[in-house]
């Protein structure tokens, strides 16, 4: 085949295993056969409302078969993917489509009003296609099963390399405007190979599509890597904790990637201690650090939990913990995987010591391209061949990787390095706590010090000092938080990332004016006996 990109992936399918199931999705199963037809007649489809090589076409919407039937058909047209976040507003939305040009958007039910308010301010999308009748609005979208209906499942075999680019990502945007991550289709393709030998995926794979398909994580850490290995991928629009546990049960899945986030919700449900979970083998954890507490649970229940390092710009491959080492490595993001390199290095670009922090840098066939329109920024991200990740990491004597914080979230307090997710790892064993996010604050004697935002666990009624107290039986005295606030919620990103500049926008002391439960003891320097 002269198309070499992941457009190839559904034809390579429907000759190798057509009758296996590819796809579960809402009581409808598809098998590949049937998976790869859906996606000739979605590239005839795209194909017929103008859409051409190097051309972007936008995804809005909750996870659905479309979503994938869209990609593919992109990847064999030589078209451009563009994942859009489903929870941004109008405004973020119209940002996404303008800096990525993108001229056609399929979008789903949940966004035919979106539709309409940007279909007059954006005259570069020539079509708006809904995938299922939209809930409200959407209108003028023209109706996707109907377009795939009228079209001819014509095999088509468009030359696409390697190098063309699959898919433009944009990043979460914590802070500032996201930038468009560009996953050229050999950058999914050594990521998805990465994945299958790392988290040890088989032909008969059932994993849960259960992360948002705009993240890198939910499309390329267990999803696509199945469809691959000709696995079955069991779809499920968005995260709801009771009804994702059933469907785990109920489809035998196998694997799935989420978030620590996710993970929590999961291990808080009532039935969480009995519902069937024997078929489940293994789930990939990463997109922050996963809480040592919450880790415990998920083995006690029997179940490998393997820690991961990624990011979009990797599409997301980087490191794996293999479940071999998930004990005894408990709270390491493991070792490389397979076609990646890896490095902790200081600010000169020299190798850290073991144990001694620095900056996480990555390299391998599965690094972006760059950042969409931003030469600068790609330029700041990739020297020398190796992407600059902004994680503040350290290497164990074994040659294990653990994540210490983001660079930018690391509080220096009195001369003493502080890092939030430490300190928020330990803050979640105190059975008062069920969440917490730890930012540092301005203090005009330190410098800065760290203020914890806490949503207590149902029933209790925690006290700053008591929590305090807890702490400093447990962490040098330094690390210690100097403010306790409280909060019903954590204000998060849709994947689940807690969005820490809103938290320092909502609760930083104003001219250091101290909150109203602030102690008068704080002293970073000073060091707690165990």
């Amino acid at each position: 085949m002269r198309n070499a990109g992941l457009g190839s992936w559904p034809e390579r399918r429907l000759r190798i295993s057509p009758h296996k199931p590819a796809l579960w999705f809402e009581g409808t199963t598809t098998t590949h056969g049937e998976f790869a037809h859906r996606v000739r007649r979605a590239a005839a489809a795209l194909a017929a409302l103008g859409v051409g090589h190097g051309d972007r076409v936008a995804w809005l919407g909750a996870n659905h078969p479309a979503a994938l039937e869209s990609l593919y058909a992109c990847g064999q047209l030589g078209a451009v993917w563009v994942p859009v976040n489903a929870r941004f507003t109008a405004p973020e939305v119209r940002y996404v489509l303008e800096h990525s040009g993108a001229s056609l958007v399929v979008h789903g039910r949940e966004h035919g009003t979106t539709a309409d308010t940007l279909r007059p301010e954006l005259p570069g999308v020539r079509e708006w296609v809904a995938v299922e009748a939209p809930t409200a609005g959407g209108a003028g979208s023209l109706d996707w099963q109907r377009l795939l209906a009228d079209a001819e499942p014509v095999l088509r075999d468009e030359p696409v390399t390697l190098e063309d680019n699959c898919l433009i990502m944009y990043t979460s945007g914590t802070t500032g405007r996201p930038k468009g991550a560009v996953l050229t289709h050999g950058n999914m393709t050594w990521s998805c190979i990465n994945q299958v030998l790392g988290f040890d995926f088989t032909p008969d794979e059932r994993t849960l599509g259960l992360a948002p398909l705009f993240h890198i994580g939910g499309l390329n850490g267990t999803l696509n890597p199945t469809l691959l290995r000709g696995g079955c991928v069991v779809l499920v629009r968005g995260f709801d904790p009771p009804a994702t546990l059933r469907v785990i049960a109920e489809q035998r899945v196998t694997s799935f990637f989420a978030v620590p986030t996710m993970l929590d919700a999961l291990s808080r449900q009532p039935d969480f201690g009995t519902v069937d979970l024997s078929a489940l083998r293994t789930i990939g954890a990463a997109g922050a650090p996963l809480p040592l507490p919450l880790l415990r649970t998920w083995l006690d229940r029997g179940i490998t939990v393997q820690q991961a390092y990624g990011m979009t710009e990797s599409a997301p491959a980087g490191t794996a913990l293999d479940s071999a080492d998930a004990v005894a490595k408990v709270g390491s993001a493991g070792k490389a995987q397979f076609f990646v390199d890896v490095r902790v290095v200081r600010p000169d670009g020299t190798e850290c010591d073991p144990h001694e922090i620095g900056e996480v840098v990555v390299s391998g066939p599965n690094i972006m391209a760059g950042y969409w329109n931003a030469p600068e920024a790609t330029e700041a991200a990739i020297v020398d061949g190796w992407y600059h990740s902004g994680d503040a990491g350290s290497t164990d004597e074994d040659g294990y990787l653990y994540i210490r914080d983001r660079y930018k979230d690391m509080i220096i307090s009195g001369g003493e390095n502080v890092y939030p997710a430490e300190v928020e790892s330990t803050m979640l064993e105190l059975p008062e706590v069920a969440e917490v996010a730890v930012i540092g604050v301005p203090d005009p004697t330190w410098g800065e010090v760290g203020l914890a935002v806490v949503v207590p666990a149902p029933g209790s009624d925690p006290d700053p000092e008591q929590l305090r107290a807890e702490l400093r039986r447990r962490l040098a005295g330094f690390k210690v938080p100097k403010y306790v606030e409280f909060a019903d919620e954590l204000p998060k990103t849709a994947t689940g990332k807690v969005r820490k500049p809103d938290l320092r926008t909502s609760y930083a002391p104003t001219d250091n004016a101290p909150p109203d439960n602030a102690p008068t003891d704080h002293a970073p320097t000073e060091e707690t006996t165990p």
